[in-house]
């Protein structure tokens, strides 16, 4: 599984969550609404990584995703960039 993220999203991330360089910025599974898997959503949270199954940098922080949570992509890479018309990130599975 590879995890992958845009400048522009990663920035986005940033400011929302006025975070600097050298920042953990973890994807983990809630029950929610709009995710891959019915019932199940991504949420994210500024975390000390435990347990790595993927993770990127972009713009001085580093995305991740832990092992727990792995079960979530079944083997699917995700891919985050900025939906620029509302300003928001757009996630894919592939």
């Amino acid at each position: 599984m590879k995890l992958n993220i845009t400048n522009q999203a990663a920035k986005w991330y940033k400011e929302e969550l006025n975070i600097g360089d050298q920042s953990f910025l973890r994807f983990f599974v809630r029950y929610g609404f709009g995710g891959r898997i019915p019932g199940f959503s991504l949420g994210i949270s500024n975390d000390t990584p435990e347990d790595i199954y993927a993770s990127c940098n972009a713009e001085g922080v580093t995305f991740y995703i832990e092992n727990k949570d792995a079960w979530y992509f079944d083997d699917q890479d995700l891919s985050i960039t900025l939906d620029e018309q509302v300003k928001e990130p757009q996630f894919s599975y592939n």
